[in-house]
């Protein structure tokens, strides 16, 4: 999710891309933090979407917090980075920072039995022009179907030439939450990456929602289709 800055709107020219990759200790602490919780929060999810499988429950805890650790960092860390990536490389300053009532609000859901997560943004400095805000937007779900469909490939692979099912139900699994994040970080509201492609590119938008609805549906259907649990 990519967020508006304090000073969304450039004055005079903007800057040349540097091309430089930079960071901070700051934005490695609440990337950290903003991970960590996230991890919990999917092992939270999990089950309410009954994704744990059958199996001993120190197994299923075991294998549901492996889960959630690949899914926060592919869905969520990948993501924030390629918005910043794509920030700097146009020249503008670009870190994370977490949003600490959008990480109590993903616990608060996750208890319940679903993930709204909000646990910050890329905060990018000095970016005005549209175009530069819908394709530095759009990336980051971008990278999460593109993830989502190595993931399912993957997982035919796995499956059909390795026999292992454990490991393709996993790879399905992963597949599934990164389509569930670039699904809802492109609903066009509020601070979410999708209202800002909207505002740049209508068509490049409907496309991209389409996509990640329709990825998220046939994860899911996969997922549901009765087969030998995964432990």
């Amino acid at each position: 999710m990519s967020g508006w800055s304090s000073t969304s709107y450039v004055l005079g020219a903007a800057p040349r891309p540097t091309r430089r990759i930079t960071t901070s200790p700051t934005e490695i602490g609440h990337l950290l933090l903003a991970y960590v919780v996230l991890t919990f929060d999917i092992t939270l999810v999990q089950r309410g979407l009954g994704l744990l499988g059958t199996g001993s429950s120190t197994a299923g805890l075991e294998y549901s917090v492996g889960v959630a650790a690949a899914v926060a960092a592919t869905g969520f860390v990948a993501h924030e980075l390629a918005h910043k990536i794509v920030a700097q490389r146009y020249g503008f300053w670009a870190e994370f920072r977490m949003s600490p009532i959008g990480l109590l609000l993903s616990v608060m859901t996750a208890f319940v039995g679903f993930l709204f997560a909000l646990p910050g943004a890329t905060m990018i400095g000095g970016m005005g022009d549209a175009r530069q805000w819908g394709k530095t937007s759009v990336v980051g779900p971008l990278l999460n179907l593109a993830e989502g469909a190595v993931f399912t490939t993957s997982a035919a692979v796995v499956f059909v030439v390795a026999h292992n099912a454990t490991a393709a139900y996993f790879l399905l699994v992963l597949a599934l939450f990164n389509g569930i994040f670039a699904a809802f970080n492109l609903v066009p509201f509020g601070l979410l990456d999708g209202r800002k492609v909207y505002r740049w590119n209508r068509g490049v938008w409907a496309a991209s929602f389409a996509a990640a609805l329709a990825f998220v549906a046939y994860a899911y259907a996969v997922l549901s289709i009765p087969s030998v649990p995964p432990f």
